[in-house]
């Protein structure tokens, strides 16, 4: 098939599309750039690239009809976070496509009511972000239920994986975190480190995506949560990380406020959106209608990114 990625050389995408290609599918790549994927691959040769301004071509009302002309059998949107961007591509796609996945977040739940938290929970997404891609999936699964519009969406979780810097311990990207925890340096943590994380490799998104095109019956007119089988504690978390040096976790832990004070303000913003939310959902949807079997756990991705970083340098744990 002829499958359309948009945002495809992404976080995701990196292994995404070697994926697609390696399965015999032609893959076409929409982005704003020429960036290139965060790990290389021989598929990519295979790949045709399309340089194109989503935001301007979207103002301008064509950006679904350029998505339309490469006459797409799959179309993967990996970059939607506006609910009027979505109504332009699947109102130029309708009757046009055979599957349009869309690329969500657990951020959509908001805070929960019961955990693990499965896709039929009310919805309560809080923060621009979460609102938008909670009202751009009510809008696809309703134009799937009423018009047929062959729309899936998947929700994945913090993603991870070696080129970039996990969600730490605490909440945020700081990697001085990993730093303090494998020389055995104290921690302050929020509140009690109870409050929870979860992670993804983006290889199992990508997965997810190839069993949503496979399993494409079951796949219709629904949302999936793509996270790995278990969330993190902070706590547990940090303890898990120092353990990997060789150390014991040293942990303080201040009421908000006071560990608000002890943090950047940016790091303290996400950690507080994050934590607020404390994220812990469930996979048995997407085990049970895709077949979807994450090869990471949570500390595994996270090990793997933090490897990655300090072999190129980013981090160094050496006084």
């Amino acid at each position: 098939m002829r499958v359309v990625i948009i945002g495809g050389s992404g976080h995701v995408g990196t292994y995404l599309v070697p994926r697609l290609v390696e399965a015999g599918h032609e893959v076409i790549n929409v982005s704003r750039g020429q960036r290139e994927p965060y790990q290389p691959h021989a598929a990519w040769k295979a790949v045709r690239q399309i340089v194109a301004d989503r935001a301007a071509e979207d103002k301008s009302g064509i950006f679904g009809q350029r998505v339309r002309d490469l006459e797409p059998d799959v179309v993967i949107d990996m970059i939607c976070f506006r609910l009027d961007s979505t109504r332009q591509l699947v109102d130029a796609l309708r009757g046009r496509v055979q599957h349009f996945l869309h690329c969500g977040t657990i951020s959509v739940h908001g805070h929960s009511v019961q955990v693990p938290t499965t896709e039929e929970e009310p919805r309560h997404p809080s923060g621009n972000y979460g609102i938008q891609k909670a009202a751009i999936e009510a809008y696809l699964l309703g134009e799937a239920r009423r018009g047929g519009f062959p729309a899936t969406v998947l929700h994945p979780g913090h993603i991870t994986g070696p080129g970039w810097a996990p969600i730490n311990p605490a909440g945020n990207f700081n990697t001085q975190v990993f730093v303090q925890l494998a020389r055995g340096e104290e921690l302050a943590l929020p509140n009690l480190g109870m409050e929870t994380l979860h992670h993804v490799h983006a290889d199992d998104i990508a997965r997810a995506f190839v069993q949503a095109m496979a399993h494409w019956s079951s796949a219709m007119g629904q949302s999936f949560h793509v996270v790995s089988p278990a969330a993190l504690t902070l706590r547990g978390y940090a303890e898990s990380v120092a353990a990997w040096y060789g150390q014991t976790a040293h942990l303080r832990f201040l009421p908000w406020e006071e560990w608000r004070a002890t943090a950047l303000e940016k790091d303290a913003a996400l950690t507080r959106d994050l934590i607020s939310h404390s994220p812990n959902c469930s996979i048995a949807k997407a085990q049970r209608l895709l077949d979807f079997q994450p090869r990471y756990t949570s500390l595994q991705a996270i090990y793997e990114s933090v490897t990655w970083l300090m072999e190129h340098g980013v981090i160094s744990i050496s006084a």
